[in-house]
């Protein structure tokens, strides 16, 4: 008896079915995955971190993009033909050896030893201010000098002579016998703001006409050494060497400063510069050209600035004005009755804020004139009036105010 027989069964029939489909979806996902890895790198984040492979970006060719930055050449072109170089010289003479002191060593080689002297030159720049042929320059470029000679942009030379010098600003005005010079334009520094473009021109190191560019670093420097007057404004151009007395202008050519110092350890330009302001120029200059110095007001006191230290010991609300240190005898101040220990709180209508504030508000009064000076004594407010005198010219630093 046959029985008849069932199909064989086929229990993996849809396995491989579903292996089939795997194996495909697998082949297409790394053949997609190829393709972007090949044509858009960008997209997968982990290419490159193992595999050695350097992913750049490259410009497309054609026409090269400008970069929209303004060019600064108008304003150097302004400016360039008022800035001159100047060139000092001096005779120095060398101390003679100390053993000729001796009258019997002077006995065998008489006048021999003798000191001699010794030709001493020295270079800086300046700003023609006037086209009558006035320059505008530092006072430590010219000082002591027997001969001044002058290098105009346009290549001609000639003699300046000094028409006066104020040391506590550190400014000197020069005069050179040629007309229609090109003057340079006052800009305002008083609009001035930090981060501002400014150019600085000069003659660093005498190896010609430079121009250096930078920012403006800061505003108002003072209680730095550099001199009795300071308002500086503080800039990272290069200034070196020979840039004394050059220009420091504004983006559009207009003159804001005096580049008059830096600081330096080497000597060198460290991106530390200090001009003085144009407008404080301006009125040293027209003093000087109008009276040959500068007049100012004094009425001779030494004074402090007031520190929470003293406020305290004071039992003031405020470090606003400056502590009288000193006053001298027989001065305006001591004729005024003001004493050691009292606080100056303003000057006139100016409000005193520190020692600086208060040189400036003294030495803008004019002498002989009378001033009223508000103090403080025991807490107790005083009216003064003071009988303001001349500011005697220095011999050295911190005179008397």
């Amino acid at each position: 008896m046959r029985f008849p027989t069932q199909p064989p069964s086929r229990p993996f029939r849809p396995m491989r079915k579903l292996w089939l489909i795997f194996a495909q979806a697998v082949t297409i996902s790394l053949a997609a995955l190829f393709v972007v890895v090949t044509l858009r790198p960008d997209l997968v984040s982990w290419t490159g971190h193992n595999s050695g492979i350097v992913t750049v970006r490259e410009a497309a060719d054609g026409p090269r993009e400008r970069p929209n930055i303004v060019s600064l050449s108008p304003a150097a072109r302004k400016a360039m033909p008022s800035v001159v170089n100047i060139f000092t010289s001096k005779d120095v003479k060398v101390p003679r050896h100390p053993f000729m002191d001796d009258p019997l060593f002077r006995r065998f080689f008489g006048d021999q030893l003798d000191g001699d002297t010794q030709h001493s030159s020295s270079l800086g720049s300046g700003v023609i201010v006037g086209p009558e042929g006035y320059i505008l320059t530092n006072h430590h470029v010219v000082e002591a000098a027997d001969e001044i000679e002058l290098a105009l942009a346009d290549g001609r030379k000639a003699p300046a002579k000094v028409v006066g010098t104020d040391p506590e600003t550190d400014l000197a005005v020069l005069k050179v016998e040629i007309s229609g010079l090109p003057a340079a334009t006052f800009g305002n520094p008083d609009k001035l703001s930090v981060g501002d473009v400014v150019l600085a021109i000069g003659n660093p190191f005498g190896v010609g006409q430079t121009v250096t560019m930078g920012i403006v670093s800061a505003l108002g420097r003072s209680h730095l050494g550099i001199s009795t007057f300071e308002n500086f404004i503080q800039t990272d151009a290069a200034i070196n060497p020979g840039n004394s007395g050059g220009a420091l202008v504004d983006a559009t050519g207009n003159l804001v400063g005096i580049n008059s110092a830096i600081y330096s350890r080497s000597g060198g330009s460290l991106g530390i510069g200090f001009a003085i302001p144009a407008n404080l120029a301006k009125q040293v200059m027209e003093q000087i050209v109008r009276t040959g110095s500068v007049t100012r007001g004094w009425i001779g006191v030494e004074v402090q600035d007031i520190s929470s230290e003293l406020a305290e010991s004071f039992k003031l609300s405020n470090l606003r004005g400056t502590l009288i240190a000193g006053v001298l005898r027989g001065g305006p101040a001591d004729r005024a009755g003001i004493k050691p220990g009292d606080i100056l709180v303003s000057v006139e209508s100016g409000q005193v804020l520190d020692s600086t504030s208060m040189l400036n508000l003294v030495a803008a009064l004019e002498p002989g004139k009378q001033a009223t000076l508000k103090i403080l004594r025991n807490r107790s407010e005083m009216f003064v009036k003071v009988n303001v005198g001349k500011r005697p010219r220095p011999n050295r630093r911190n005179e008397l105010e």
